[in-house]
């Protein structure tokens, strides 16, 4: 969604977290500049995100209960919000952008670090992006990282977390995300 409509940065974006270490000009020398730009700015948004107050102040509150996990819950919190008030950041529905990056996703398919395949097709198949909008399609994410990591087991019930905090969690999304909107929009025009 911060991506833009450039289908490789798009991309970037994407598999940034399945890219470890350093961007040296030797590793990148084959990438595309939109890839590059979308994996540098996936790490932006990580970096913006992490140091945010608003963002800070909600995963202490989740690592009472859910200790190391809490950024992981705190990610898929946000992702909610955003599925439930898509209208409100985008003229499209949710369900025509979910299958648009879907279709993304399928048709790059050579972007995608051999590690994350699973992950991608997975994503595609139960239409995380959507199920996204219900609590209890969180639920099942968190469920299905606790089964698939043991580092993630902490992750399992967070969803309650934030149906207790609700309103609280969503006072703060609000505000941070429209900065992030900005700050990314920056980032994009600086970078290209």
């Amino acid at each position: 969604m911060l991506s833009g409509d450039r289908e490789e940065v798009i991309m970037g974006n994407y598999v940034a977290d399945f890219i470890k270490g350093k961007l040296t000009p030797e590793r990148v020398k084959d990438w595309s500049a939109d890839y590059l730009l979308g994996v540098r700015l996936h790490r932006f948004i990580d970096s913006y995100t992490d140091s945010h107050a608003a963002v800070r102040q909600i995963r202490h509150q989740v690592a009472l209960t859910h200790g190391k996990v809490a950024g992981v819950a705190v990610d898929i919190y946000f992702d909610h919000f955003l599925a439930r008030q898509f209208d409100q950041y985008r003229q499209e529905t949710l369900s025509n952008f979910c299958a648009r990056m879907y279709s993304v996703v399928q048709k790059n398919q050579q972007l995608i670090p051999q590690a994350m395949v699973p992950m991608a097709e997975s994503m595609i198949r139960y239409n995380w992006l959507l199920g996204y909008r219900e609590i209890a399609g969180i639920g099942r994410s968190f469920q299905g990282l606790a089964s698939r990591f043991a580092f993630m087991a902490g992750i399992r019930g967070a969803e309650q977390d934030l149906v207790k905090n609700y309103l609280y969690y969503e006072s703060l999304f609000q505000p941070f995300f429209a900065e992030l909107e900005e700050v990314t929009q920056h980032f994009i025009q600086q970078n290209q």
